[in-house]
């Protein structure tokens, strides 16, 4: 059986789909599309080297336009502090009192936890807001008033 050089491609591009499945490199696909561009370029009976050339513009494009879509993109917050990872972070709890090290006991959720402050100043009792939480204990700020 002869397969014809875009078949080949298809092929190729196929495999490389599958091994992005199995290991989570996202740029394989890039070099998938690549793949796919020589298929093309193949059906459009371009000469192998044409092919090999459509295959490194493709996937060498497409892999360099990702790196700089992700370059630009902002960086998102630390995982200890980033809401979208922790749902704690935003939410209120009132300290009584603090110690002279910063430390304090919030009860939360049901539970004793320890707490440091983060902010400007003398820590003062009341409403505070959790600001990123570090292991078992939870980073505060003040609350912020309207």
């Amino acid at each position: 059986m002869d397969l014809s050089a875009a078949t080949q491609w298809w092929v190729a591009a196929g495999v490389l789909v599958a091994l992005e499945l199995a290991s989570g490199s996202f740029y394989l696909l890039m070099f998938a599309l690549g793949a796919a561009g020589a298929a093309l370029a193949a059906h459009a009976g371009a000469s192998v080297v044409t092919q090999f050339v459509a295959a490194a513009l493709v996937g060498g494009g497409a892999t360099a336009a990702w790196h700089f879509k992700r370059a630009r993109a902002p960086r998102s917050a630390p995982a200890e502090s980033n809401r979208d990872v922790n749902l704690d972070i935003g939410q209120t709890v009132v300290v009584r009192a603090w110690g002279e090290d910063g430390s304090a006991q919030v009860n939360y959720r049901g539970a004793s936890w320890a707490a440091t402050f983060q902010g400007e100043g003398t820590p003062v009792a009341g409403p505070h807001t959790i600001v990123a939480v570090r292991g078992s204990q939870l980073v505060l700020a003040p609350l912020a008033r309207p």
